[in-house]
């Protein structure tokens, strides 16, 4: 369910160009992130490879513990999550001390493997990503990729979308830039390989905090999805089997949640990306102001 597919409130910045004028593009680049948002519905396959790497070290932490730092690289994600007073307390309890960053190193040893093995189970594109691509791609758009998994988890991602159909046109994954999300680093990389700029031409969609901090960090348009990804955290059969009044609590608190950290609006899913793209190009030609980092 899109919240109002043909009256999205967009949440507005000044935008100005150089020369005093405003700038009103029209959307040229859509850039995804992959697990919770175009594949893996639910985002499960790096959530288990977290558990299950921090259950063979003795330490046994929650879904919601593992889900919490999404969407940043994956060496990173261990280092929040050992932060995290919770877990580093769980830790201490099971090794006597504090977490260094060997722990880290062993952890992620564990988690790479075991994440890359998750890919192809959990490979299934969401419902709708290639209806709306190919409508986006028939108004002449392009369409990037970005994501927080290392290389090795990132290349089999796209290689098992392409085979279920989907290609974008062009991927950064977080081993490629010096720093991951929530920095802008990425996106920047997707924008210039492709030639779009200025950033307001660029619209951003993920399912995760970090996600709408990279969007809005680089200067772009920032829209999250609700109903697939991290924070409403369930697979499609367990999404399919809440009650009607719980699924529309749930997808407010995540909608809520995206609204906080900036974006500038949430839908249910990647499916409603054409009619967002189709508002917000309505919007810019009438002289909507386009977003400011």
């Amino acid at each position: 369910m899109c919240h109002g597919h043909g009256s999205l409130r967009f949440r507005t910045d000044p935008y100005h160009a150089r020369n005093g004028t405003r700038m009103s593009p029209e959307i040229r680049l859509v850039v995804f992130d992959w697990a919770g948002t175009t594949i893996d519905f639910g985002c499960l396959a790096p959530t288990g490879a977290f558990v299950g790497a921090f259950a063979a070290q003795g330490v046994a932490v929650t879904l919601a513990e593992a889900r919490g730092p999404m969407g940043l690289h994956k060496k990173e994600h261990i280092r929040v999550m050992l932060r995290t007073a919770s877990v580093a307390a769980k830790w201490a309890a099971a090794h006597g001390r504090g977490w260094t960053e060997a722990d880290v190193d062993a952890l992620y040893a564990v988690v790479t493997p075991a994440q890359v093995a998750a890919i192809e189970p959990h490979g299934a594109l969401v419902p709708g990503v290639l209806d709306a691509v190919a409508a986006l791609r028939a108004t002449g758009l392009l369409i990037g990729g970005t994501t927080g998994y290392f290389r090795e988890a990132a290349e089999r991602c796209y290689a098992v979308a392409a085979g279920h159909g989907f290609r974008t046109d062009f991927n950064v994954c977080a081993d490629d830039v010096p720093t991951g999300r929530p920095a802008p680093w990425m996106l920047f990389r997707v924008m210039e390989a492709l030639g779009v700029y200025p950033p307001a031409a660029v619209l951003k969609v993920g399912d995760t905090v970090t996600d709408i901090e990279e969007g809005r960090n680089a200067g772009a348009w920032s829209v999250g999805v609700t109903d697939t990804g991290n924070e409403m955290g369930l697979t499609p059969a367990e999404f399919a089997a809440l009650p009607a009044a719980a699924r529309e609590d749930r997808r407010r608190a995540v909608r809520e949640k995206l609204l906080a950290a900036g974006a500038h609006a949430a839908v249910a899913s990647v499916a409603d990306v054409p009619a967002v793209v189709a508002d917000l190009n309505r919007k810019l030609a009438s002289g909507f102001p386009a977003p400011q980092r």
